[in-house]
This record gives structure tokens, sequence and C-alpha cells, in this order.
């Protein structure tokens, strides 16, 4: 049974644009290879700066992709943004387009972190990054000029999965503290890979139930579902979320995350956790990037808004 009826058919373009892959350790090397399609955007005051920082415990130095507004003044509100790729591919580069005019429509800055990937470096290698990133981020606010109050963590797919573990990894070491996170069909559950009832309509598309298996298992290093797995890994497995920072959940109805992002937040609402949550009905994984189907760009429309609360 396919779920291609159930598909936005304003999306259905995208399907046949992007077909979906099948992932395997043997085509990696050429995926990693082929130029992401970015759209065109034009230059609209934004410095764009590249500085690596100091990784963690003797780890390597870790790229960070700064973008600034030109001719704006006082401290500035900050995104921390984590790129997506499954755990095994993508690179802050890609959405260079994105962000662009992210910084000139918000006035902020927005640092991009560039981390190892798996399965050459797996866990906590790709987390540890993130944070080496976050603290240099947190430690040169002022020279930044950034408000160190108004620092939030955002990402897509794995990079929303790891921004949701460097929320937990930020808030259980105590050294500092976000305004928000900003999730978008976060990958967040290594157990939905052994689901004994797998949602019967998720996950055909673009970002499958095999993609995610080998994802998971290239971070984890072994088979996803175990016990033991580590909330900085999968942060579905954290005892509380409690504590976190005020939350935005996107996903599409059609997305293998969706069952996994809709118990997330679910779990933050009931730990007292400000949180909204959108699911985009006909929606698949990825639908919001290219698509400028109507309901690709009201998911647009909504991370912005969202965005925009969290950093004024």
């Amino acid at each position: 049974m396919t779920s291609l009826p159930l598909v936005d058919p304003a999306l259905r373009p995208l399907l046949e644009a992007v077909p979906t892959q099948r992932l395997s350790a043997d085509m990696l090397p050429a995926l990693r290879e082929q130029d992401f399609p970015a759209p065109p955007f034009t230059d609209r005051g934004v410095a764009l700066e590249r500085r690596s920082v100091p990784g963690l415990k003797g780890a390597p130095e870790v790229l960070l992709h700064i973008y600034r507004p030109l001719d704006v003044t006082g401290p500035l509100p900050c995104i921390y943004h984590i790129h997506g790729g499954g755990h095994v591919t993508g690179s802050a580069a890609d959405l260079e387009w994105l962000h662009h005019p992210l910084v000139a429509d918000l006035n902020c800055l927005l640092v991009s972190v560039d981390y190892r990937l798996s399965p050459e470096a797996p866990f906590p290698a790709a987390i540890e990054d993130c944070y080496a990133g976050l603290g240099w981020l947190f430690g040169q606010a002022d020279a930044l000029g950034v408000d160190p109050d108004r620092i939030g963590v955002m990402g897509e797919s794995a990079g929303g999965g790891l921004a949701a573990a460097l929320a937990l990894m930020a808030r259980d070491r105590g050294a500092y503290r976000l305004a928000f996170q900003h999730l978008i069909y976060p990958m967040l559950d290594d157990r939905t890979c052994m689901a004994a009832d797998p949602h019967p309509h998720a996950g055909e598309f673009i970002w499958t139930a095999h993609n995610n298996h080998f994802g998971w298992s290239a971070l984890l290093g072994h088979a996803p579902g175990a016990a033991g797995v580590s909330p900085y890994a999968a942060p579905a497995r954290a005892d509380s979320l409690a504590g976190l920072p005020p939350t935005f959940i996107a996903t599409g109805a059609l997305d293998l995350f969706l069952e996994e992002d809709m118990d997330y937040a679910r779990r933050l609402l009931r730990a007292g956790v400000p949180t909204e949550l959108h699911v985009y009905p006909g929606a698949f994984h990825a639908f919001d990037i290219f698509a400028d189907a109507p309901v690709s760009l009201q998911a647009r429309r909504d991370s912005r808004a969202a965005l925009e609360r969290a950093l004024a």
C-alpha cells in the first residue's frame, strides 16, 4: 500500500525532482560529494565569517559559519543552527542560501556548526562538537555583540535531534541557558526503527525506515533500539524534559518522525515547557525546503513567526 494518495498534490512534483534514495555505506562518499541543489539568493547586507574554534577534550577543531547583518547596532539575538543529513551527510554550507535571508529578515546573528559525521565519528562526536561551538559562542558573546539571554538552538531532521540533545546537555551541565529550541521534523528516537506497530502511512518518501535504521546505526555504532542509549544521542530517551527552553516543533503528517515528534511535544507540555506543535497535512520529510506549495509556504511562515517571537 502506498501513501501517495495522501500526499498534498502540490508537493508531488518534489517527489519527482528529489527521488527517495536507499542509503548504504558504499554510496556515502558519492552522496557527500553531490552538490546540494540550493536555490539562488540575493545578498541583502549579511556578512559571513568562517572560524575554527577548539573542540572538547582534545577533539578536532570545530568549524563555525557566522552570519551577521551589516549596519545593525546593539546586542543581537542569536540562532545557533545545526544542519541535518541523517547523521551521515550534510554540511553547514549547504544552507547558506537559507541563512542569509533569515539573518537579514530577523536582524539576528546566526552561527551554524559543522560537526563530525558518522559512521566515521560515531556518538558522542557530533554532539560534543555542537556543545564546543555553543560554549565558544557564549564565551565570545560580548565580542560578537550577542545578547547571551537571547541565544537559542535550531535544527532540521538529524540537526533537529542534535538541537534537542544539545538543549538537554546544556540543561544538565548547567553552564549555558538557552532561550529556545526550534525543531523542524527532528530525529529524536532510535526506537522508531524497532516499532512493533509502525505508522502505516508515514516514512515512505525521502527519509524511509531503511534510511532511518542506517542513520541511527551509523551514529550509535550498533543497531538502534538497544538498552542504555544516551539521551544526548536520542533525546526521546531522556527521563525528564523539565527545565528545557520554550520549544517549537514542526513535522509533516507523512513524515517518518511524526509520532516521535508528537510524543516529544506531549512530554514537553506535561513537563511544563511552553511548546508549539505544528503537523502539516499531506507533507513528507523535508517538504518545506524547496517546494512553493501552499503547505510549504505556510510551514516556512509559521517557523519564521515563531523565531521572531523567540528572538524578541
